[in-house]
């Protein structure tokens, strides 16, 4: 039997950060590999997203710095605020991580097309108006924001235009509770904009714990930020960055810019998916079992396409677990379980496992609950009043710790470590008997012994 010939043994469509880690590391393994992009190589979170939101959140903290360093003994002059500077510097750092990525690529010898791709037919992509064949096809495309249909949309910018904005909005409405919204209202807040953030339901943070969601609109309306609760936008009037929004219960804001935060959808229109027998769930994602294989042999798919847990480092995960199945003889499936996140709100969030909800409706309601709220040290002298909030969720039977919460300083950076602990299956013996590092806010979560109260038991006491 003639063994077929194909031009490479992998082709990956979205040159992002898992569809550049699995072609990296399939070249490697001295695979033939292929790339291609239509747009920037680095995709949503160098380009678009993790990384210039981080770089515009660094910028932003200044000004807590500058207003708490009196409390120090230091005396700050007269300050001010270039907006324009700071988006040139986030841009020529973007350059910079695109050229390595780009050198990164070359260097495992994967040929770059800086062109849109498309399936044409199994094993078959079409980049350019030429098509390759390839023994694997790997859909990494990721995804792009969504706005409502509604009056005056098209004044509304998203968090791709909210990067690069020429000016910093004096006045802006942020229509959305999710982690993108609430980072961008704290960047906003921060460098001296008035900010209005609308949101559909009560709290902000959907599928986040309780305490955490309300701990952060504590602090967020403390400095300033107005939330506008149960509440929806029916129309954008106006031109220009002279626009008024208008509320579902007919209430006007006069402001100059709108940004929609209301979700994201993959990129799968236009890819060729049906063609080859491929339909797109309800979301428009790829559906995939845990090994990231589609319903058609030899294609397979990563990332947010998949709409799984779109997070940059799961995206890795997956392309590096799929490359070593295919490439390694090393077959591995991404565990899930236990992926932690982070929200660079401000103050920002870490979180780690179940919610107590979660753990709540897993464990029949058998789970202890252990709570701190706290001004940080720094805060003493500061002057400032915002408080620190951790968070333990344990599991009554086997003393597992199932989760773990934090808002305030350094919260992503204290649950890295954790989200490690929480992957051993560490108890709240355990987590007892660590000594903490004093003075710290992260001791806090090895000293706290108190449990919350039973929901019951705290309703009676009211």
């Amino acid at each position: 039997m003639t063994q077929q010939h194909y031009d490479f043994d992998l082709f990956t469509i979205g040159a992002g950060s898992g569809g550049v880690a699995a072609s990296r590391r399939a070249g490697s393994y001295g695979a033939r590999v292929a790339i291609c992009e239509e747009s920037r190589v680095g995709g949503t979170c160098v380009i678009r997203g993790c990384v210039p939101k981080k770089l515009l959140v660094y910028g932003a903290q200044f000004a807590d710095a500058f207003a708490d360093a009196a409390g120090f003994g230091w005396t700050v002059g007269e300050t001010s605020f270039e907006w324009a500077k700071l988006i040139a510097a986030k841009d020529r750092e973007l350059d910079r991580l695109e050229g390595i990525y780009r050198k990164l690529l070359a260097d495992s010898r994967v040929a770059l097309f800086e062109e849109r791709g498309r399936i044409v037919a199994p094993h078959t992509v079409e980049v350019g108006g030429e098509r390759y064949t390839a023994k694997h096809i790997l859909i990494s495309t990721g995804g792009h924001p969504i706005v409502p249909d509604i009056p005056g949309i098209k004044h509304a910018i998203t968090s791709n235009e909210a990067l690069d904005l020429p000016t910093l909005p004096e006045r802006i409405v942020i229509v959305g509770g999710g982690y993108i919204a609430c980072e961008f209202a704290g960047i906003f807040n921060s460098l001296g904009a008035e900010v209005d953030l609308v949101i559909r339901r009560d709290k902000i943070l959907a599928g986040f714990d309780d305490d955490i969601r309300t701990a952060l609109m504590i602090e967020m309306e403390a400095r300033g930020i107005r939330i506008h609760r149960n509440t929806v936008v029916n129309r954008i009037d106006g031109f220009g960055d002279d626009l008024e929004v208008v509320f579902g219960d007919g209430a006007r804001r006069g402001v100059d810019r709108v940004m929609f935060a209301t979700g994201r959808r993959p990129n799968t229109r236009g890819l060729g998916l049906d063609a080859v027998g491929i339909a797109c769930d309800g979301a428009g994602a790829v559906p995939v079992d845990e090994w990231s294989r589609t319903a058609v042999p030899g294609i397979y798919a990563i990332g947010d396409v998949t709409n799984r847990i779109n997070l940059t480092p799961v995206a890795i995960a997956e392309g590096r677990a799929l490359v070593e199945t295919l490439f390694n003889d090393n077959p591995i499936s991404m565990n899930r379980d236990g992926v932690p996140s982070a929200v660079f709100s401000q103050p920002p969030i870490g979180t780690v496992g179940l919610s107590e909800s979660e753990a709540r409706r897993l464990h029949g309601g058998a789970v202890d609950v252990y709570r701190a709220r706290f001004r940080p040290m720094k805060n003493t002298l500061s002057g400032r009043d915002e408080k620190t909030m951790m968070k333990l969720v344990v599991d009554r039977a086997t003393d597992r710790v199932l989760g773990c919460h934090m808002v305030g300083p350094d919260a992503p950076e204290i649950t890295q470590g954790l989200a490690i602990a929480l992957k051993c299956g560490a108890t709240k013996k355990q987590f007892d008997q660590t000594v903490g590092i004093h003075p710290s806010a992260a001791e806090e979560f090895v000293t706290m012994r108190e449990k919350v109260p039973e929901p019951e038991e705290a309703k009676a006491a009211e």
